[in-house]
């Protein structure tokens, strides 16, 4: 069972698989291997913390969502800056292969760490021959 057809990132201003309508973002450098009982998705989010982040896992789409905060200081005049809030949105759009009850993330120097078990229903079983 090939990876890529199963989770699929869903692009800007679109729709998840669930409805739910995405907004203007942009999305997080991130990273998806396949492990022995599941999935790894390594998402990359400079400046986001634990308060400005959302994971949500629902039928048919696992969403990251988060906002990097950042405040001018007063006395600062900006000559040029790149550093401003940026919202971040990643959805990966699925065929109901990962087992929701089970999806665990660590955030950790702003690298989000989620782990995505597959579902029994994909596994592979074994099946005695009588």
């Amino acid at each position: 069972m090939s990876l890529l057809t199963h989770l699929v990132p869903a692009f800007a201003h679109s729709k998840t698989s669930a409805g739910r309508e995405t907004g203007p973002s942009v999305t997080p450098a991130y990273g998806l291997t396949e492990i022995e009982d599941g999935y790894e998705l390594i998402v990359h989010l400079p400046g986001v913390s634990r308060d400005g982040l959302e994971l949500t896992a629902e039928d048919g789409a696992i969403t990251v969502t988060g906002r990097r905060a950042w405040k001018q200081p007063e006395d600062w005049t900006a000559i040029y800056r790149e550093a401003n809030d940026t919202p971040y949105e990643l959805v990966l759009n699925h065929d109901n292969i990962v087992d929701l009850d089970k999806v665990e993330a660590v955030l950790r120097d702003g690298v989000l760490r989620v782990t995505l078990p597959k579902a029994e229903a994909v596994k592979p079983r074994k099946i005695s021959i009588n």
